[in-house]
């Protein structure tokens, strides 16, 4: 029995191809500009594509922007568990997990902290929504499974560390305005939020 995946269709490598327009368009304009100084005119003709086939991928600016998002977020993830696994203790697994999401947040202030919002606040119905949210959840899930192992905390306890840290990230990063709070202050505080709730765990 073959195990070849079939070959994908026309009409579903030009999706995504129009995907991948979109993204690099919006990406390349939120970057330059922050969200809010951006139309959706303007990322419709910079992808060469009309505003009604925009919408078809992104109802929204913040939907538009979670799309672009969501793909820099994972690849943080990734690099954070990369990091965690190289680093001693709970604490220290903790911050190395979690920097390369707070340098993700902060390379565009003001798309950070729309992200934020939209993802706490936007429509759970949208999908680039619910792809926010399970971003968000893999890494809560990680950071639970990282108690478990290196602070010896029971599965149900850790998940209830893993939501309060995750919750004192998200307002930490968000109450962050402007560009001169550092990658590095935020992560002085989070580890401050962390050794309170793992004060007998630092040097596991």
């Amino acid at each position: 029995m073959s195990l070849t995946s079939p070959p994908v269709g026309r009409r579903e490598r030009n999706k995504q191809e129009k995907r991948e327009r979109i993204m690099a368009a919006a990406g390349a304009l939120f970057a330059e500009r922050g969200v809010d100084d951006v139309t959706t005119q303007e990322i419709a003709d910079a992808a060469d594509i009309g505003t009604g086939t925009l919408f078809l991928y992104a109802r929204t600016k913040g939907e538009l922007l979670l799309l672009v998002q969501n793909a820099h977020y994972s690849r943080a993830l990734e690099e954070g568990r990369s990091a965690a696994a190289a680093a001693s203790g709970a604490v220290e697994g903790v911050l190395a997990l979690l920097a390369p999401v707070v340098a993700c947040n902060r390379t565009q202030v003001d798309n950070g902290r729309t992200y934020l919002r939209e993802m706490i606040f936007g429509d759970a119905g949208e999908p680039h929504h619910a792809e926010a949210l399970r971003v968000a959840g893999e890494t809560e899930q990680t950071l639970a499974d990282l108690i478990v192992a290196r602070a010896g905390r029971s599965e149900a306890d850790a998940h209830v560390v893993a939501r309060v840290i995750s919750s004192g990230l998200l307002v930490t990063m968000a109450s962050a305005p402007t560009a001169d709070t550092s990658v590095d202050d935020i992560l002085a505080a989070v580890r401050t939020q962390v050794e309170a709730i793992l004060p007998d765990v630092q040097d596991v």
